[in-house]
């Protein structure tokens, strides 16, 4: 009876997380209160025919960068955020551009935007609110990009008078982050939806993006959410580096 009830269980996660594998719904199992190992999940897994479709391996640009993740990589919340766009459509054909955003050390899925088309002034718009709500990053990372997407973001870096904050267009970044997000992005939210307008994919995202922060644990993080693992780390709030101008109509932020 436990088995069957185990065996339902698993089922019922394959089903509603199809790229998540064994090991991905054990962590999920344990969560809703199973105490259950990978090995007793793999065997069910097995004996039920269930499995995740493979996908060719993917080639890591490999280098050392002076502005690569591998000597500039987060250790603490709010160090880096970086972002990427995606490209999909709706079921009409139409084009979809999607602009997500992440802390690399947390894994925080902090916005996901999406558009027919994204422009400069948009992933300013998309960066000044985050700023605004979380505090001045050290650095953003980009892959690389449009040039004028990326001469807009250091020029806003600049009017804003951020000290810290860096990117360099036409870098080879190695972003093993967002491209990791990006994968995982696609196969478990993109390839399974079916987007009848913009605005349902506006809605379906941001669901996806509850769900990404709060519901899905990475094991990188210790089996936690990144919602989990970020509330365990020092508030990264800090008061946002103004210039003059702006220093003149605005109060200052207080630190909590």
């Amino acid at each position: 009876m436990k088995d069957r009830a185990l065996t339902a269980d698993i089922h019922r996660l394959a089903r509603s997380e199809p790229r998540a594998g064994y090991r991905g719904v054990t962590r999920l199992l344990r969560r809703e209160g199973w105490q259950v190992n990978e090995k007793r999940v793999h065997r069910i897994w097995k004996q039920e025919g269930l499995k995740v479709p493979a996908h060719p391996a993917r080639k890591r640009a490999r280098g050392s960068a002076e502005n690569s993740m591998q000597r500039n990589a987060a250790t603490r919340i709010n160090q880096v955020w970086t972002y990427d766009f995606v490209h999909d459509q709706t079921d009409d054909g139409g084009r979809l551009k999607w602009l997500p955003i992440v802390d690399e050390y947390s894994r925080e899925l902090l916005s996901i935007e999406v558009a027919r088309s994204i422009t400069a002034e948009d992933v300013v718009r998309d960066l000044e609110r985050l700023v605004r709500e979380r505090g001045v990053p050290e650095f953003i990372r980009s892959d690389n990009g449009p040039e004028f997407v990326a001469r807009a973001v250091r020029d806003w870096i600049e009017a804003k008078g951020f000290k810290t904050c860096f990117i360099e267009p036409g870098s080879p970044w190695q972003n093993a982050y967002i491209e990791s997000f990006n994968s995982r992005f696609r196969d478990e939210f993109l390839n399974l939806e079916v987007f009848g307008s913009l605005l349902e994919a506006k809605m379906l995202g941001e669901e996806h993006r509850y769900k990404y922060n709060h519901q899905r644990p990475h094991s990188s993080l210790g089996d936690l959410t990144p919602a989990e693992f970020a509330s365990r780390c020092p508030s990264p709030l800090r008061p946002p580096v103004m210039s003059p101008k702006d220093s003149a109509n605005q109060p200052q932020p207080q630190l909590s």
